[in-house]
């Protein structure tokens, strides 16, 4: 199994990952690549390499180019601020994947909190906002994240892996576009990674608009994949929510549901938002 983790930013992170990353468990024939695609970042070399291409400043021109590198049979695609279990690699093939399976989700859960976290951190931990169950419950439109998800290297090559032009949605893309070649997802629940919330709320709203971004670009590429909200219901709907939510949290004397009640109408709107901006990110650094 080739691990290919896409990275942007400080070099100190950059090497919080690679700590990280070392504690993943490789059997004979596995191998691990960090791909840096930050402007001015090099190479290094050690038990977790880095690549450095800032050709394309995108997550899918980085998972490109570490797939490149590597010849296994299957592709294991991590988020850098998704940190997986050392028998991660192992949990995947537990169950013999079907001949015509290309993608094995993994299980992706939000980072566990106490109350004394930052309140973007703790809505993300009770909304349960990066779990692989959202995008697992969309119907013909489900998708894997690439968060934590093994690939089929065969299929990955046959689609012509991600897309390379695009900020967001490029898993959901790339699983469509196997969907239509004749390929399934097979869950793997045992294989499982946590992500590293957002913790200050402007860090949360700007990852939900990216988000937003993608689902628009999702839907006019995938006409009905993730239709959009009309914006006077949806602004009545904030407003009411809010009030309501924080009253009955009140009367039950519940913070979290008061944090909830004032987050989420917050997190859908900033969403909506990010629908109006472009996914389309220039060649370059």
């Amino acid at each position: 199994m080739d691990v290919v983790v896409p990275f942007r930013g400080p070099s100190e992170e950059r090497e919080g990952l690679r700590a990280r990353l070392g504690g993943l468990a490789l059997a004979e024939g596995d191998s691990l690549l960090v791909v840096d695609n930050t402007p001015g970042a090099s190479a290094a070399d050690g038990p977790v390499p880095v690549l450095a291409d800032a050709g394309h400043a995108t997550p899918g021109f980085a998972r490109n180019r570490g797939a490149e590198r590597g010849h296994a049979e299957w592709l294991v695609f991590l988020d850098a601020d998704a940190v997986a279990e050392p028998g991660l690699l192992d949990r995947y093939f537990e169950t013999p994947p079907a001949e015509d399976a290309a993608v094995l989700v993994g299980a992706v859960e939000d980072e566990p909190v106490g109350r004394g976290a930052p309140a973007a951190a703790r809505y993300a931990r009770l909304k349960g906002l990066m779990s692989h169950e959202n995008t697992l419950g969309w119907d013909d439109w489900s998708f894997a994240q690439t968060a934590n998800a093994a690939c089929r290297r065969s299929a990955f090559e046959q689609v012509g892996g991600f897309r390379e032009d695009i900020r967001a949605a490029e898993d959901a893309d790339l699983t469509y576009r196997l969907k239509a070649a004749g390929w399934v997802l097979e869950r793997r629940d045992g294989a499982r990674a946590v992500h590293v919330s957002r913790t200050s709320l402007r860090g949360l709203l700007r990852q939900r608009m990216l988000h937003g971004a993608g689902g628009a670009w999702l839907d006019s590429n995938y006409p009905g994949s993730v239709p959009k909200k009309r914006w006077p219901g949806l602004l009545w709907w904030a407003a009411r929510s809010s009030v309501t939510g924080v009253a009955r949290a009140a009367v039950a004397r519940n913070a979290d549901q008061a944090l909830v009640a004032v987050l989420a109408p917050l997190d859908t709107l900033a969403y909506e938002a990010g629908r109006s901006r472009d996914n389309h990110r220039p060649k370059g650094p």
